[in-house]
């Protein structure tokens, strides 16, 4: 009887796999509709994205470019951080991410201008964990908020550069979820002892009020160093 369960959950799995192996993307299925998903890149136009500078489009910024239903940031391009028109407070994210080798970026929640600290957000930090320069700390790897907590090294599952990897955030009142690939590898309480004693062993010690404790805020794709690629990039409130 095991052994035949075993068999059934394994073919609902790779049927499930399949199933999403084939959507194409930059769509919503009708079952993501109805949960209230919402497309922040249609794979052809850069609408509900602004520059640094306040400026409609990310053409202008000459840092990013739509290729085949992805949205790339080109390498020899600087200072093109992109930003959502739109603020989140309660949402599920999810989006698909390719790097090359070397590559350090990241997407950041909640940004939004503190009292004190400047333009900041909640960063999951995108990487490769090998070969990227900024790989000597724990919480600089994937998956980690980025210069405050760590993730679960040992759940993370990473395809490697030049393929797709996709990562999820969760976040519900003051409880933060990170994704990779399915797999949870940090969850956090925004505003608990711990945290806060992560912030204060963190860049973001001197911020007000605390770094990450916002109520809402806009979502960032980040121009950091090296050549990224996503697509897929979902959100819904909850």
């Amino acid at each position: 009887m095991k052994k035949i369960l075993l068999m059934l959950l394994t073919a609902v799995f790779i049927g499930n796999y399949a199933f999403a192996q084939s959507m194409p993307d930059n769509v919503l299925n009708p079952k993501e509709k109805k949960q209230g998903w919402k497309l922040l890149f249609d794979g052809s136009t850069t609408t509900g994205w602004t520059s640094g500078d306040g400026k409609p489009t990310v053409a202008a910024q000459g840092a990013w470019e739509i290729d085949n239903g992805t949205l790339t940031l080109k390498k020899e391009a600087k200072g093109g951080d992109i930003f959502t028109v739109d603020e989140f407070g309660d949402f599920e994210f999810t989006a698909d991410f390719n790097l090359v080798a070397g590559t350090n970026s990241g997407i950041k929640y909640f940004f939004t201008k503190y009292d004190k600290g400047g333009n900041l957000g909640c960063e999951f930090q995108i990487i490769d964990d090998v070969n990227g320069e900024d790989n000597k700390l724990a919480d600089h790897l994937l998956g980690s908020l980025y210069d405050v907590l760590p993730p679960v090294e040992t759940k993370k599952k990473v395809n490697p550069p030049g393929q797709w990897n996709t990562i999820r955030v969760i976040a519900k009142g003051k409880n933060v979820q990170h994704f990779v690939n399915g797999v949870k590898v940090l969850e956090y309480t925004r505003g608990s002892k711990e945290y806060a004693d992560c912030v204060a062993d963190s860049k973001f010690s001197k911020v007000e009020p605390m770094f990450g404790t916002v109520e809402k805020g806009r979502i960032m794709l980040q121009d950091h160093h090296g050549p990224v690629a996503f697509k897929n990039l979902k959100i819904r409130s909850l």
